[in-house]
This record gives C-alpha cells, structure tokens and sequence, in this order.
C-alpha cells in the first residue's frame, strides 16, 4: 500500500492500482477507519465470580485436590450435587493456571536446531565427495569440493580415483594456506563420512585451529551447500577442466 500512496498523487488510483496489480477494493478497504471491537457478551447461563470461587474451592478441597475434573464431577453427582458441566471445570481451572501435570516430573528440553551462520567469506566451509563416471562403465572418480557457504565460492576441488582420508586433508590444508586463514577463524562442516571424521582428520583441524562441525543424524538438509556444489560439477567432469592427483600408495 506504501507504492500505492507514492503513486497515487501522479497517476490517480486506476491507474495505480492496475500497474501494481492491487484490487481497488482493498485500498479503499485500507482506507476505512477500523471498527472497534465488540466486547463479547456474557452468556445468561455463565457462572458469576462467587458461583466460580465456588467451584474452584470445591475443586482444590482437601477431598478432590488430587483428582481430575472428571472424578470429581461424577462423585458430586452421586451425592446429588451439580455446581457445573464438566468443561466448565476445565476453564475454571485454566483461568487459575491448574491445569497441567500436577505431579513434579521431568520435561524433556526443547532442542534448538543448530545453524551456522556467516558473515563473511572463510569463516564457515562446507566439503563433501561425490562420485563421477569414467570414461568407461565401472570406472569411476572422486571429486572433492570445498564450498564457501557465505559466497558460494568453491574454495577448492580434486578429483582422484578413490576417497582417501589423506587427500581430503591436503586439499583442506590447501585451501587453508591460499585464503590466509587466521586461527581460530573458520569452521569446517561435514558428514559423516570416513574421510570427514578421520583421526587425522580432527588433529588437521587441532593443529590448523579449525572448528569442526558435523552433519546431525538422519536428516536431508545437514550439508546443503556442498551437495549443490558437487551437483553442479557432475555436468562439466568431462571438460578437462579438473585436475587428477595419484592416489597415496600404502606402505606394505
């Protein structure tokens, strides 16, 4: 309605309202001066104040405080007495804040779901392996992506032909030393995949001064910004464009 206001004076409000797409009965509806709310009126059948303290004292008596509306409603209507219906009970309740659990029990903590957040480049990055045919059928290789989540640059990628703990952390350590990084500057995030949580992987973050940070279990959208990135370099594996490092060969 503010484009509205502007446009308004210049160009009238049939012309306004048709270029911005508005209905002209909703500005003339945001126009009208808003009606004041109609206080509710009180059912003839509602309890009064006294009627209610009533109620309540019956309900928090020594005899039925450690029942539920429900039983106290039938025991008073075997002994003949009705003071209200049993949803009245409840709201007399509620309105006194007594309706809970009234036994003192452990509540489980509400778990906050955890976010990283940046506010600038190489502070939090995102890697991950993918797989990518060959040149032939069963052939295939491993690229791996290191993702800026802030600026959605890709920091750095190799392709190899197996995953290899060792490879990720060269390519990391890589990365670390071409973008300057401070300690204690940039968290790295992961799966769970071996290579990620690797031994020597965590002492690489220890002696780098890297944050690490891991995927939560059974959850789709834990690693976003690495999948897309890897998604996105399917299409071009076969340009010549990525580079293909050997394979460490383990000592016999």
């Amino acid at each position: 309605m503010q484009g509205l206001e502007l446009l308004i004076p210049t160009v009238g409000i049939v012309a306004a309202c048709s270029a911005l797409g508005v209905s002209r009965a909703s500005y003339y509806r945001s126009r009208a001066p808003k009606k004041p709310a109609r206080p509710r009126p009180q059912p003839p059948r509602a309890l009064s104040d006294d009627e209610r303290a009533n109620v309540l004292s019956v309900l928090d008596s020594d005899e039925h405080v450690d029942q539920a509306p429900p039983q106290v409603y039938a025991q008073l209507l075997d002994g003949g007495k009705y003071l209200c219906s049993l949803r009245t009970m409840y709201r007399v309740l509620a309105s006194a804040k007594q309706v809970r659990e009234r036994r003192a029990q452990r509540r489980h903590p509400r778990h906050v779901k955890p976010r990283l957040v940046a506010t600038a480049p190489n502070q939090v990055w995102s890697w991950d392996i993918t797989k990518l045919a060959g040149p032939a059928k069963g052939i295939y290789y491993s690229l791996y992506v290191v993702l800026d989540i802030f600026s959605r640059y890709v920091v750095g990628w190799l392709l190899a032909e197996r995953e290899a703990a060792e490879l990720a952390q060269q390519l990391i350590e890589d990365c670390y030393r071409n973008e300057s990084v401070e300690p204690e500057q940039l968290t790295v995030h992961a799966d769970h995949g071996p290579p990620m949580i690797a031994k020597t992987t965590a002492q690489l973050y220890i002696d780098l001064g890297i944050a690490k940070s891991h995927s939560r279990p059974r959850v789709s959208d834990g690693r976003v910004g690495a999948r897309r990135g890897c998604g996105r370099s399917r299409g071009v594996a076969g340009s010549g464009g990525f580079r293909q490092m050997p394979v460490p060969q383990s000592a016999p």
